[in-house]
């Protein structure tokens, strides 16, 4: 990506260093289980330790060039927030920018408290993006997606749930509980979509990509399929359980975002077929 010299968000929270390391009970077993449920996950309350509140207290900005993941970061955030107001302005729409909050070990937020194996993760209540840059090196070592638009995509789709919120997705699709799994699962492909949304306009209107790029981002997407994910952490795959689809899913939908450009090509949750 030519993202160096891009504009810098100034939406950014750096609260590195203010978070103690959590460790869940039953050995890396039960870290592993928990990185698999929740990985990318826009909801952590399932496994968060809620508790008091307590006010964020940023620290201090690094200046430009001395912390170059955080500017990383902060570029792709500020590139999402120019193409998502603008796709929102041509939708008679306001587009409300999210905060991101980098952190490491832990973090408080208003969903409660998350330790960095939750993965990166979207809290509505909020409206913050929560990343611990860890895991965008883990894309790469451990998962086999290195490359810096495979963490843009990582990036892009937490923004993703947060475009889904203004839109009032995460509310309409949460009303219903018969079949969570199966709604979790549209919301997360559409988040995808949404990332190809952004990556499109990226490409297209900006140049930031590269050769390459885009099956770096495929490859992320592929990388945190339900059924890739499972099948690393216990040796088979129970479709059943299922949350945010396959890698083949996650892919194609962040593929055809990508493509089109297009928020309506989106609409995961009144296609026929994932």
């Amino acid at each position: 990506m030519r993202w160096e010299s891009g504009r810098r968000s100034g939406n950014v929270e750096d609260r590195r260093g203010m978070g103690m390391p959590i460790v869940a009970g039953g050995g890396i077993g039960t870290v592993v289980l928990l990185l698999v449920a929740l990985f990318f996950g826009f909801d952590p309350g399932a496994i968060l330790q809620t508790g008091p509140q307590s006010p964020a207290v940023d620290a201090p900005a690094a200046s430009p060039g001395a912390d170059p993941a955080r500017d990383f970061v902060s570029v792709v955030l500020a590139d999402t927030e120019d193409t998502w107001r603008q796709i929102f302005t041509r939708m008679n729409r306001e587009y409300r920018d999210p905060k991101l909050v980098l952190f490491s070990g832990s973090v408080q937020s208003a969903c409660g408290m998350a330790g960095a194996a939750v993965g990166p993760f979207y809290c509505p209540q909020d409206a913050k993006v929560y990343l611990d840059l860890d895991f965008l090196h883990a894309l790469g070592s451990r998962f086999g997606a290195p490359g810096d638009f495979a963490q843009a995509y990582v990036i892009a789709h937490e923004v993703g749930h947060h475009v889904q919120n203004l839109l009032g997705v995460l509310r309409t699709s949460e009303s219903g509980r018969a079949n969570s799994n199966t709604q979790s699962v549209r919301r997360e492909l559409q988040a995808d979509c949404f990332a190809g949304v952004w990556g499109f306009h990226a490409d297209r209107t900006r140049h930031l990509l590269e050769s390459g790029d885009l099956e770096e981002g495929l490859a992320a997407a592929a990388a945190v399929g339900d059924d890739r994910l499972q099948k690393r952490a216990q040796g088979r795959v129970a479709p059943e359980s299922f949350t945010h689809g396959t890698s083949e899913q996650r892919a194609r939908w962040f593929k055809r975002g990508f493509t089109s450009g297009n928020v309506a090509d989106c609409d995961t949750f009144r296609a026929a077929a994932l």
